[in-house]
């Protein structure tokens, strides 16, 4: 009898330990769970490759790993770019940190190298940022859904390229004017400048894909306010605005969130902040 009872304690601490908010098989994770499908071959695809696919997962893991490691974790990241699937997912079983990431997204018309690597950046945010919070019985692991994007901006593209040439690479993009504008009152160096326009721009290319139908704007933020935090996945256009709010955030880098204080680390505006502040379209302060 204890050996079963046993048994049944360690199944349920290890169900506790995987979020609901992230599925290993892709279903759910980054997006809702969809039927797109992008092959490797597949005419509508971009020019994504295996190559640069691993090469962008490798610098983003490189930064992180050791993050990782520092908190009593393993981070495994799955590189399943022959998965059509278009999508991307975190759990967590233990010390083992998982990413998902597949090849179906990575090859998506409307995703850039960049928005590619904010995706990684978000399911990093599911096991590294912090407040709020989900989960299910004894362990609430994973942060939401909009606190993982907003540290994906936030904090992880920061980190990974704040030491790039970033004013060069923004120079052959289109950039809106309303994104620009907002990234030089934000900062105050050119580098930090470009880093913001560099990392808003990642969220945009992904911001066609979350809404699914129309194409979100900078300048047409969501404007709906939330009674309670909306811990699932939030409009395609409140999402792009995450995303640029956390671009916008002048807090520094090293500057860590935190699993319980909401306002740690971040732009809060109970803390007087007007800009980078997550939006009211999911959050509830």
């Amino acid at each position: 009898m204890k050996k079963m009872i046993l048994f049944v304690f360690m199944i349920l601490l290890s169900q506790s330990f995987n979020a609901e908010a992230c599925d290993d098989k892709g279903k759910s994770g980054f997006m809702p769970e969809n039927n797109m499908s992008v092959a490797v071959g597949d005419k509508a695809a971009n020019d994504m490759t295996e190559t640069r696919f691993n090469a962008i997962i490798d610098r983003v893991e490189s930064v992180y790993a050791p993050i990782v490691r520092g908190k009593k974790g393993r981070l495994v990241v799955k590189r399943k770019w022959k998965d059509n699937t278009v999508n991307a997912s975190a759990s967590r079983l233990f010390r083992t940190w998982t990413v998902n990431m597949y090849g179906g997204l990575a090859r998506h018309p409307d995703v850039t190298d960049d928005g590619f690597a904010l995706v990684i950046c978000h399911e990093l945010g599911h096991h590294l940022g912090g407040a709020p919070k989900v989960g299910n019985l004894m362990m609430k692991w994973a942060s939401n859904e909009g606190q993982s994007d907003y540290f994906g901006s936030l904090k992880c593209m920061r980190r990974v390229f704040g030491n790039d040439d970033n004013t060069t690479i923004i120079s052959t993009m289109k950039v809106p004017a309303h994104a620009e504008k907002k990234c030089l009152g934000s900062w105050s160096t050119q580098a930090d400048q470009a880093l913001c326009i560099r990392i808003a721009m990642a969220g945009k290319s992904l911001s066609k894909l979350l809404a699914r139908s129309g194409t979100p704007q900078f300048s047409t933020p969501d404007t709906s306010v939330v009674s309670r935090t909306n811990n699932t996945h939030p409009a395609g256009q409140c999402r792009l605005d995450t995303y640029f709010h956390g671009a916008l955030c002048d807090k520094e880098v090293s500057d860590d969130v935190s699993n319980r204080d909401r306002t740690k680390g971040v732009c809060a505006r109970t803390r007087g902040y007007r800009e980078g502040t997550r939006p009211l379209c999911w959050y509830k302060p």
